[in-house]
């Protein structure tokens, strides 16, 4: 090291130093720059060791000033390399107390790729016509409802477990065809059920249910307590659905204590799946089911019954007639797309007559529609 013209001059550098400043203030400027160019020495697994870095400046003697900024560059190595290591989780072994990947999958949530995101709107499918008419758009959705072709619920006799193709309630029926689930985890009285209404609607399909082995929860706002036992495997529980629009940007209203999303349900009551769920909410079907579709709880039901009302748009429906049938047709194609294929459907003829409370097609105001998941096979 030597000093020339003002320069501090080391063996592969010259650093500037201002004239006049002393020899020896010069040189504890040289082992200052020294200092915050060395590197720690890494440990075995390569991190720096940074108590080992330390020590050495303690015992040089260097100022508490000098020492806080060593350390701050020797943590901004050490964020750098932490963060080399999360961008190849492959080479986490237990490394400064860091656990590899495989003992932090035991402790936090694994991100499936294949889990569905949630979405906000469910997709609309192209209308019936180019002019969007009302008789067009009213013609395709009831050419649907009312030709349950797209599978049939026969077949069901199989080693003597079931010795008939329906499970009825009339006008509401269940699937037990051998084919898909129902009726396997009916022998084995490990079957769910859940039942939504708004009032005394007709409870044959699920004192059946209960009867066959099925375990049968309804739920219903009008009873006086909140959960009660009617029988061996049926109970009445005082809660309602909630259907409201899953969206972030609508600030929801405070929500009554009894109203809950089936979700919500779900997770209270610790189920995971349900066999059957049929619903009669009065109008309020349709957001049910967009709920169900767009929260993916439709992949947890193993077979659909609902009523269907078609003499108004429904609650929070909105649109001109047209607008609201395309949005029926949608939200029944999403379910298909969800695997789930109608093999059952009932015209009530003791209902108006009518369709948007107009005289369309010889239609009728409600109708009872069964679906089965056709990926819930036979297990």
């Amino acid at each position: 090291m030597i000093f020339s013209n003002g320069l501090l001059q080391t063996d592969d550098q010259r650093i500037p130093v201002p004239s006049g400043t002393p020899r020896r203030t010069q040189l504890k400027l040289h082992e200052r720059d020294q200092d915050c160019t060395r590197l720690p020495t890494p440990d075995s697994h390569g991190v720096p060791d940074l108590s080992r870095d330390q020590g050495r400046r303690r015992s040089g003697g260097r100022s508490a000033d000098q020492a806080d900024l060593s350390r701050d560059m020797v943590i901004k190595r050490q964020v750098s390399y932490v963060r080399s290591l999360q961008r190849n989780p492959a080479v986490m072994t237990v490394v400064g107390g860091t656990e590899s990947p495989e003992k932090l999958a035991d402790c936090c949530p694994v991100q499936h790729k294949n889990r569905k995101s949630q979405r906000w709107h469910i997709d609309l499918q192209p209308w019936a016509s180019p002019n969007h008419s009302l008789e067009d758009e009213a013609k395709r959705f009831l050419d649907y409802i009312t030709s349950p072709q797209q599978i049939s619920c026969g077949n069901a006799q199989e080693n003597g477990v079931i010795n008939k193709p329906w499970i009825t309630g009339s006008p509401w029926l269940a699937c037990l065809d051998g084919r898909y689930s129902l009726a396997q985890q009916i022998k084995k009285k490990q079957c769910r059920v859940y039942s939504l209404g708004l009032g005394s609607e007709d409870k044959q399909l699920e004192v059946s249910l209960a009867k066959a082995g099925c375990e049968v929860h309804c739920f219903n706002p009008s009873i006086k307590v909140p959960h009660v036992q009617e029988a061996q495997r049926l109970w009445h529980h005082r809660l309602s659905i909630d259907w409201r629009e899953p969206n972030p940007a609508i600030r929801p209203n405070k929500q009554h204590s009894n109203t809950k999303k089936l979700g919500a349900i779900l997770n209270d009551f610790g189920h995971r799946k349900i066999d059957v769920l049929k619903a009669d909410m009065e109008s309020a079907e349709w957001k049910i089911l967009e709920n169900l579709v767009l929260e993916n709880v439709i992949d947890k039901i193993g077979q659909l019954l609902f009523e269907v009302h078609l003499y108004w748009p429904g609650f929070e429906v909105s649109g001109d007639d047209s607008t609201v049938v395309r949005y029926w047709y949608s939200l029944l194609k999403e379910l298909e797309h969800s695997h789930f294929r109608l093999f059952h459907s009932h015209r009530d003829d003791s209902k108006p007559q009518v369709f948007l409370q107009k005289n369309l097609l010889n239609a009728s105001s409600s109708y009872t529609l069964s679906w089965v998941n056709t990926k819930w096979g036979h297990q």
